[in-house]
C-alpha cells in the first residue's frame, strides 16, 4: 500500500469516527421531534477530500447511527421503510456531495465545496420526505392533524423539516468550505 492510499484510509477512518460520535451526540440537539444533523459537515468534507465512495460510506455510517439512536417513531410503522429511508438518504447524500464536488472542483474549489454543502442536506432531506411519503403517511397525517395543519404536505415542509433543513443548509454552507480549505492548506506541508 502506498502512502497516498494509507493517508486516504486513515482519513476516511478518522471521518468515520467523527461522523459516528457527532451523530450520537447530535441526537441530544433537537428541533421539534428530530435532531439536527450537524454530521452532514464531516460527510461533505470527507466526500470533498476522499471522493464520492467515501462520501457514500460516511453517509451510510451516519444512517447506521441514526438507525440505532433516533428511529423510535418510525420503526413500529415500517421497519423495512425505516431502514431503507435512513440508510439510503445518508449514503445518497454523501455520494451526491462527492459527485458534485468532483464535477466542479476543476472549475472552482470554493464553488465545488459550496455546491456539495448544498447538495448534501438537499438530498438528505429530500429522500427523508420521499421515505415519509412512501412508508409513513398514516403517522404523518396524524401528526399534521394534531398540529392543526390542513394537509400532510404543508406539515412535512413547514413543521417536519423546515427549520431543521435550514439549520443544516446554513451550517454546511458556512463551515464546510472553511474546513476543506484548512485541511488542504495543512496538506501542503506533507510529503506527497
Amino acid at each position: 500500500m502506498n502512502l497516498k492510499n494509507t493517508r486516504t484510509l486513515a482519513g476516511v477512518a478518522l471521518f468515520t469516527a467523527v461522523v459516528a460520535v457527532l451523530q450520537a451526540l447530535g441526537t441530544a440537539i433537537r428541533l421539534g421531534p428530530f435532531s439536527i444533523s450537524l454530521v452532514l459537515i464531516p460527510i461533505v468534507v470527507g466526500a470533498a477530500l476522499y471522493g464520492q465512495a467515501a462520501g457514500a460510506w460516511l453517509g451510510f455510517v451516519f444512517g447506521l447511527v441514526v438507525l440505532f439512536t433516533d428511529t423510535a417513531l418510525f420503526m413500529p410503522i415500517s421497519p423495512l421503510g425505516t431502514v431503507l429511508t435512513v440508510l439510503g438518504k445518508g449514503a445518497a447524500a454523501g455520494f451526491c456531495a462527492g459527485f458534485v464536488y468532483r464535477k466542479l472542483e476543476k472549475v472552482n474549489g470554493w464553488l465545488a465545496v459550496i455546491a456539495a454543502a448544498v447538495v448534501c442536506p438537499v438530498v438528505n432531506t429530500g429522500l427523508f420526505l420521499v421515505g415519509c411519503k412512501l412508508f409513513f403517511m398514516s403517522l404523518i397525517n396524524e401528526w399534521a392533524a394534531g398540529a392543526g395543519f390542513a394537509n400532510a404536505g404543508s406539515y412535512m415542509i413547514f413543521a417536519l423539516v423546515g427549520a431543521n433543513f435550514l439549520a443544516e443548509l446554513v451550517t454546511n454552507i458556512v463551515l464546510s468550505p472553511v474546513i476543506v480549505r484548512l485541511i488542504k492548506l495543512g496538506r501542503r506541508g506533507w510529503i506527497e
